[in-house]
């Protein structure tokens, strides 16, 4: 039996008394202190932030090479491709996250052999499976989907490549549940650096002017750069040491987490697809829409990546807590899980109204300057007000499923989604992107009220009830000042020392820590 550690650094840098072993060692008594979780978070904001700011810049690059339907070939070749790793994926790669945590979190580290590989396996097989059931059907996809015969050479390639994609996704959650985020971040990287060389120099020197060729080299430079990453992270984690022990089956088990992640993911893609193709015609049946595909391009196109974008540091932090919430679960931690939940909701949530409230303010202004289009702005405005039950409906959903509670999580989804298309089906011919907010509005409240019920029954946040009272009342003064001057940089600033202010005023900024 180890020796109990007399303190515990948690990885998120508080203090506990352990009547275990270290989370995350497994060994008794050794003191391991451990990379906070806001840092690890900062660094993959940061990471994410400016691969996406380089791969945005090489997206120019490829558009120049590619032409107009260069480009439009490829998008469609990857919505082909996008909808075939979703189903290879099969949920791997959380399942690997939530099952490695959970071996460490008992601290039996000599079980994450077992582990991996039966992810391996079960990841061989369903994208193998997968990319056969592609492969000879790759001809009919290409000639009545995309509409382009050649094209079929392109998807049998992205097929190739299909397992080894699916593969990285069990490393990079192994790596990001041991909380080696540094050593992630520098592989994604590399991994980065080599996909823009390799395409750059094909599309150079191979493509010429035929765009199936350019599409076959962005799909093999994408294919070099997940080889690389896969043979980085397998050789690092062969580096480590892990003590041995008799076989540990773990089949069940992931059958268990990954099966009911699949499913939700492999229904959500089904319906979003549905979802796509029914708004513009269900939208051009309402009397006053002029032009039904362009107004859905600036809700879709324009408004949500807008409306998002602030929420990379909230999406790091989701990729974080599963992990995390996973040992503390399989540690039996309650208290743990209670206070980390807790000031989860409680940061999201003041992060939330602070974008949501300069989201709003700003949306005219911002619109304006990035798409030159004032029904953007008029969206954005409108959509803004929900930046915060979105955002923190995030990080109750990674929280849910860091303890375990996947299966009912997936119901949620499932539901949620199924009255999306419904109320979409009906309210799009009547009321038109009026009737698209509602059904919005009315779908993300519904499974944010459910994933929350299922939070406080499962982890139970001892969060006051003035609380989110206070952040929302502060947000909404905040933007009544902000709408009495002029200008988006004067609104910005008035309503950022308002907010802050008043939080710190009524305590809230305190109570959060």
């Amino acid at each position: 039996m180890p020796v109990p550690c007399p303190i515990y650094v948690s990885s998120g840098g508080i203090r506990n008394i352990c009547p275990l072993v270290c989370i995350g060692c497994g060994q008794g008594g050794v003191f391991i202190k451990k990379t906070p979780i806001l840092y690890n978070a900062l660094l993959l904001t940061a990471v994410n932030l400016i691969l996406r700011f380089v791969s945005t810049s090489f997206q120019v690059f490829i558009s120049g090479r590619l032409g107009a339907a260069g480009v439009g070939l490829l998008q469609l070749v990857l919505s082909v491709g996008s909808m075939a790793m979703t189903a290879a994926s099969a949920g791997i790669r959380t399942a690997s996250m939530y099952l490695t945590a959970a071996e460490l979190g008992r601290g039996r580290r000599e079980h994450i052999h077992y582990v991996l590989r039966a992810c391996f396996a079960y990841s061989i097989l369903c994208s193998g499976a997968i990319a056969a059931l592609i492969w000879p059907c790759a001809p009919f996809i290409a000639r009545v989907w995309i509409g382009t015969p050649a094209a079929a050479s392109a998807i049998r390639l992205y097929c190739c490549f299909l397992p080894i994609s699916c593969l990285c996704g069990v490393m990079t959650g192994y790596f990001t549940a041991a909380g080696k985020i540094g050593t992630l971040a520098i592989v994604e990287v590399i991994e980065q650096l080599f996909v823009m060389g390799t395409t750059a120099v094909l599309l150079l020197y191979r493509t010429g002017t035929d765009s199936v060729k350019a599409c076959q080299s962005v799909i093999f430079g994408s294919g070099i750069g997940a080889c690389v990453t896969l043979l980085s992270l397998s050789f690092l984690h062969s580096l480590e040491h892990f003590p041995k022990q008799k076989p540990f089956y773990v089949k069940k088990r992931l059958l268990h987490t990954a099966v009911p992640l699949a499913l939700a993911d492999d229904v959500k893609v089904g319906i979003n697809t549905t979802e796509n193709l029914m708004v513009p015609k269900r939208l051009a049946l309402y009397t006053y829409c002029a032009d039904p595909l362009a107004l859905f391009g600036v809700v879709c196109g324009m408004v949500f990546p807008v409306l998002m974008f602030p929420a990379c540091i909230v999406y790091s932090l989701a990729d974080l807590i599963i992990p995390e919430m996973a040992r503390c679960n399989a540690a039996e931690l309650p208290k743990r899980i209670s206070r980390l939940s807790r000031k989860s909701i409680c940061a999201v949530l003041i992060y939330g109204c602070f974008f949501g409230g300069l989201l709003f303010l700003c949306a005219e202004d911002l619109c304006m300057r990035l798409y030159g289009n004032e029904d953007a702005g008029y969206y954005l405005r409108l959509y803004a007000l929900l930046a915060p039950m979105l955002y923190c409906d995030s990080i109750i959903d990674a929280i849910n499923k860091g303890l375990g509670q996947q299966k009912i999580s997936v119901r949620y989804n499932i539901l949620t989604a199924f009255l999306d298309v419904l109320f979409l089906y009906l309210l799009l011919p009547r009321y038109g992107m009026k009737g698209y907010f509602f059904s919005f509005l009315l779908t993300h409240l519904l499974n944010f009220i459910l994933s929350a019920r299922l939070l406080f029954k499962v982890a139970r946040p001892r969060i006051p009830s003035l609380f989110p009272i206070k952040i929302l009342t502060a947000s909404a003064v905040s933007i009544c000042l902000g709408l009495l001057v002029s200008g988006a940089w004067g609104r910005s600033a008035v309503f950022a020392l308002s907010y802050c202010a008043i939080l710190t005023l009524s305590g809230v900024r305190r109570g959060a820590l």
